[in-house]
């Protein structure tokens, strides 16, 4: 079985089978026949759902069985997951993966936060995710992407200090790096060691509180701290506890506010890499002053240009623009911009071309724009 299945991937892959079982693809065959039978597309049975925290917006880890096309993931890597709910048409947004680097079609874990106050449709899949899925449900998937990974290994031993700074829900993929180190036999030898610094709301809020706790006791070369509460990063803190942080090698992923003050501790350092959990939204970039209209051409809609992302504009015309992530990650909600200038919020650059696609998720506008939507 196992020298035939490369064989029979390949069949099943080939263009002239495509060919034959268009327009619908082999695909739409497989499924009707097993929902784990794929050729091309990624699908997965959830296996375990686990919930870590309770409260408000209440946090589960999600466990899934991928098809056989699953390639893999690295330690800090993210998934698209679609869901179809109620009918509905699929839903995606990413997650971060929080378990150890995974095999082709090995089974691996996300962990989702359910954000009550999101506004309504925003966070269908993380709340379908948290309080509704049962094993036995079938998800989509894409392939695992994202370059915040892991560069250090038990495989390539250096006497590198690691630094891993995470806050609220970005712990999750810095999770599945500690989760990867301590699993391939990293002993924290040689000065090989990880600082590990998390900031969560509150104790009672804090996902893998039993886990880090073990790890915090166990002689594995990781340093474990929280920081619960009021205590918001600071370089000050930061030089305390790593006083070299700025030559440490330091992977760092949270919401944007904590992202914003660990980029300014770091200044120009090419030690830092980051991952953003969220966006802060609903604020004109940069505290610009806004002005102009935003025009959305095919719903025959003009509003004034509030300086949120087009995105969130187009939601408060009442439109359903399709998106995934909501961070410029999956391009899901890409449309065409007609006129005008926009400003991506995260890196700041801005563009006037005409007729040009852009990520409404993370563009403003710098004064009046027109969007194909």
């Amino acid at each position: 079985m196992t020298l035939l299945q490369p064989l029979t991937e390949r069949i099943l892959g080939s263009r002239t089978l495509a060919a034959l079982t268009s327009p619908h693809g082999v695909d739409r065959y497989l499924e009707q026949i097993n929902p784990m039978w794929a050729a091309t597309e990624v699908r997965a049975r959830i296996v375990d759902v686990n919930r870590e925290t309770d409260g408000e917006n209440p946090v589960a880890t999600i466990t899934l069985q991928p098809t056989s096309t699953w390639r893999g993931h690295r330690a800090g890597q993210y998934v698209q997951v679609g869901v179809e709910i109620n009918g509905a048409r699929r839903t995606t947004r990413c997650f971060s993966i929080s378990s150890a680097e995974s095999n082709p079609g090995e089974q691996f874990s996300i962990t989702v936060r359910a954000h009550e106050e999101a506004k309504p449709g925003q966070q269908r899949v993380s709340k379908f995710l948290v309080r509704e899925a049962q094993p036995g449900q079938l998800v989509h998937l894409s392939q695992a992407e994202g370059r915040f990974t892991l560069t250090e290994s038990p495989a390539t031993p250096t006497n590198n200090h690691l630094l891993m700074i995470s806050g609220g829900s970005g712990i999750t993929p810095v999770m599945s790096q500690v989760r990867t180190l301590l699993r391939d036999g990293y002993d924290g030898k040689a000065n090989r060691r990880v600082t590990f610094l998390h900031y969560a709301r509150s104790a009672e809020e804090q996902i893998f509180a039993e886990e880090l706790n073990r790890i915090a006791w166990q002689d594995n070369g990781i340093d474990v701290h929280l920081r619960h509460g009021d205590e918001y990063f600071s370089a000050e803190a930061l030089a305390k506890l790593v006083p070299d942080f700025k030559d440490t090698d330091t992977w760092a992923c949270g919401p944007a506010p904590m992202m914003s003050l660990v980029a300014d501790a770091y200044g120009d350092s090419p030690r830092l890499r980051t991952e953003f959990f969220k966006l802060s939204t609903g604020t004109p970039v940069d505290g610009d002053s806004v002005e102009g209209e935003v025009s959305f051409t095919r719903a025959g809609r003009t509003a004034t240009n509030s300086g949120a992302s087009l995105l969130e504009q187009a939601e408060a015309q009442g439109l359903t623009p399709e998106y995934g992530c909501r961070m410029g990650i999956c391009f899901s909600c890409v449309s065409r911009k007609t006129e005008g200038t926009v400003r991506n919020v995260l890196t700041g650059e801005e563009s006037s071309l005409p007729d040009e696609d852009i990520r409404i998720c993370v563009s403003a506008p710098v004064g009046s724009c027109s969007v194909d939507l």
